[in-house]
Parts: structure tokens; sequence; C-alpha cells
């Protein structure tokens, strides 16, 4: 595939005018866990470089709490949440600023933006962060990209900075995604067998079939894996976004639309950016059981869930939580903000708005989740 006036390069990364890429832990620190003063400056040549044909770059990178471990004298990631977030407050400092400090030698300032899922699934909250973005690119900064480690409130999940830079991808309205590895794509089988090949271009999911994906990568310091970041090559190319997938140290070439690694091409159209992240970024605290005729009202006419179809509910929730909607055989047919706690519930199983309206107020007349609010799973 080619680009225009371009033989032999990428359309998909010549033509691309918006870039997110994601480097992961592994390509940025060494085996003992502090930062790599190389392959930073590496990375970040080829960041500038696409700076200078005109290109905005947005940068979503690992490494907070591999950066941590060797100033905390820890020779290994912790496993307990605590000190995870303690090495992430740390090296996250340590991060920014020596991409900082890279970024300034070519005249780019570094802006650093800290994402939690609130920020992004919550209405009053997800326009406020493409705004920041749209800012930042605006006034030529190049923005820093993580999840903010240090104040998660659950456990820092396997490869959520692949799925991450999948979703901030659509947020910005990326045009291409890159997603930077200790592999240098994705392979057959494993890599490290005999026999494997290099797959150059995936066109559709079908085409992963005869794929074994196994959880090549370096252990002890990233926690990603070949499987995180097919996943976040399905968000992001079923949302009309194409991903590069290839080595950290092949970025340059990458990024320059020659043909290394692999690329998945785009299988869907954009969606609307916080039903993306509801769907793909967020686990259900509970589960809303319908009835069949809630079912097809929600699934194929788009409804919102009112009171009226629902037969149960399941979970500890609070209003504005991410549950689950399921039909009478309990599978999640869509996920949605609902506006009721959990308690609240049962009180409203099988009523109509108007016996709600008379009987509990008109607080309880509007919809236990607004269409606006859900994506069908």
């Amino acid at each position: 595939m080619t680009g225009r006036g371009t033989p032999g390069r990428r359309a998909e990364v010549v033509d691309a005018r918006r870039v997110v890429v994601k480097v992961g832990s592994s390509s940025l620190t060494t085996a003992a866990g502090g930062i790599d003063p190389l392959r930073v400056r590496e990375l970040v040549r080829s960041l500038a470089a696409l700076r200078v044909r005109g290109t905005e770059v947005v940068l979503v990178s690992s490494g907070a709490i591999a950066a941590g471990l060797a100033p905390l004298g820890l020779s290994r990631r912790p496993r307990s949440l605590a000190t995870q977030q303690a090495a992430a407050s740390v090296g996250q400092g340590l991060l920014v600023h020596r991409y900082t400090e890279e970024l300034a030698l070519h005249g780019v300032i570094a802006g650093q933006v800290l994402l939690t899922l609130d920020d992004v699934t919550r209405r009053a909250h997800y326009r406020n962060a493409q705004q920041t973005f749209a800012k930042l690119l605006e006034l030529g900064v190049l923005p820093i990209v993580n999840e903010n480690d240090t104040v998660a409130t659950s456990e820092i999940r396997f490869g959520d900075n692949d799925r991450l830079a999948a979703l901030v991808a659509h947020l910005v309205h990326a045009d291409l995604l890159v997603l930077l590895s200790d592999v240098d794509g994705l392979y057959d089988a494993d890599p490290s067998l005999p026999g494997s090949s290099l797959v150059p271009d995936v066109v559709s999911i079908a085409d992963l079939s005869e794929v074994s994906i196994g959880s090549t990568g370096v252990a002890g310091v990233g926690t990603g894996g070949m499987t995180t970041k097919v996943e976040a090559a399905r968000i992001a190319t079923g949302a009309g976004i194409p991903v590069v997938l290839t080595a950290a140290h092949q970025a340059g070439a990458a990024l320059a639309g020659e043909p290394v690694g692999t690329l998945f091409h785009a299988t869907g159209r954009r969606r609307p950016t916080r039903l993306l992240w509801l769907a793909h970024a967020t686990e259900a605290k509970g589960t809303i059981l319908l009835d069949p005729g809630a079912v097809r009202a929600v699934v194929e006419r788009r409804a919102s869930l009112l009171a009226a179809g629902i037969t149960g509910v399941t979970g500890t929730f609070s209003a504005g939580d991410p549950v689950d909607l399921a039909g009478p055989d309990g599978v999640p047919v869509a996920r949605g903000l609902v506006n009721f706690d959990a308690e609240e519930i049962p009180n409203l199983v099988g009523r109509t708005s108007q016996d709600l309206k008379r009987e509990l107020g008109a607080a309880y007349e509007r919809e236990v989740v607004h269409r606006d609010d859900l994506v069908l799973l």
C-alpha cells in the first residue's frame, strides 16, 4: 500500500495529521527498572521528526512504576497496590522530567495528562478532557498521557495502557495509533519458535483466526503482552483508526511510513467518544435484569431503560456508576450509567413512570438508564 506521492510507504501513516504513539515500560527502562536515557532520547528524536512534518503527536507512555523501582530499591515490579502506587508517585515525575528535557532539545514543550476512568466516562467530565487535549495541541504542546496510577482505586490491571492508548486515540480524533513494544510486530506463532512469520497486514478480525497470540514480552518490568496489544488494535480499528504495531527501535521507520511491523487496517467507523470508553474501559458495578420487552426496546429501538421493564437487580452501586443490562437469560446486552443507587431499584421494579412520580415524587420519574449513557455490548 502506498501513500500519495510516496511509493513504498504506508498511506495510513504518511497521510495522518494527528498520531497517538504508545510506548511500553520495557521499551523505556533498563532491566533493573531505571529509565534508559538513550532509549528515551531515540524515541523523542522520532517524535520530533514527526512534528517537523507538521503532524500533531500525543504520547501515551508507560514506565512510571518501572521508573520508580530503582530509586526505591525494588528489584522488580511489586504486587501490592500500595507499593505500585508509591513507585508510580516517585517514577512519574522522573519519567516526565526526562521527556521534558529531551523534547526541549527539539524546541517542543511537553504537557503531562494523567487520566482516570471518571475523566472520560462521566458526562460532566469527558468533554473537559477533550477540550484539554484540543487546547494543548492548539498551543503546540506534546501531551504525555498515563493512567493516574498513584490514586487508582482498583488494582492496576494487565495491559491497561494499551487499551488506554486506543481510547485516547479516539478521544483526540487521531488518524493513526502506533503501538511500540519489545517485539517487532504480530507473528503467526510465538516469535521465538522456528518457522514463525511476521504478519504484515491485518485487514479484518478474521485474519487473526490463524494467529496464536501469546503473552510475549519482557517479564518483571512491564505488564503488557501481545494479547493486550491486539485487543487495543481491535478497539481502535473498530472505531475507524488504523494501527501500526512494531518494536520501539523501529519507531522512526514506522512513523516515516516504512512497511515495518504489522498494520491493522481500520474496520469500522467512529463512535461517540464517551460511549467507546464506557464499553471498553469500565467494569460493571452490578447488573439490572430486563424483561424481553425491555431488551427489545434497548437493543432494537435504542431506547432508554425505564423502571417498567426491570425484573431484578444484583450488585452494589451508586447513581452514576456503570452497570450491565441483562436479558432474562442473564447475558448482558448493554452497559450504561445508572441514575439510581442499587438499594433504590427494588422499589422501582415493574412500575410505570407515572406511578413512580405520583407515589415517590418527580425525581423517580426519570429513566433508570438514559439512552445517551448507554452502549450495546
